[in-house]
């Protein structure tokens, strides 16, 4: 019976962290869950993330809607290698949130090997009470 105990009591400290995270740091799991989807080409839970009117701003100032952006990071062409985000931002305005950071990324293309430094900003909207991104803008750093 006390082992029964300690996992509820375990089961309700868990919880109770769950809802004690600020929105920033909600928002900040939600992003590198979203990370981590991509880098295991998990196309639904890229895509669950996402607004319908979704829209990529490539560093070379190409657009991408949502489809597009999902056949791209979900191609078997690339290979992308797990990746840390730093100085990571979450600002809110009203039902918008601006997520950004700064990255390198790995990885390859084709067989070809590829390698990129780059801060980025997510436009997260809520609606209904989820959040989704919106829009995606990265600009590569110069070494």
């Amino acid at each position: 019976m006390t082992s029964h105990i300690a996992i509820a009591a375990a089961a309700l400290l868990s919880v109770a962290q769950a809802f004690a995270a600020t929105p920033a740091e909600q928002l900040i799991q939600q992003a590198d869950a979203w990370d981590k989807a991509i880098i295991n080409k998990d196309r639904a839970a890229i895509a669950a993330n996402m607004a319908d009117d979704f829209r990529q701003i490539s560093a070379r100032g190409d657009i991408a809607g949502k489809e597009a952006f999902l056949d791209a990071i979900t191609s078997p062409k690339l290979v992308i290698h797990p990746y840390g985000v730093e100085d990571m931002d979450v600002r809110f305005y009203g039902d918008v949130a601006l997520v950004s950071g700064r990255t390198r990324m790995t990885g390859s293309w084709d067989g070809k090997a590829f390698g990129s430094h780059y801060r980025y900003i997510d436009v997260y909207v809520r609606k209904d009470g989820k959040w989704r991104v919106a829009s995606v803008q990265i600009t590569q750093v110069q070494e």
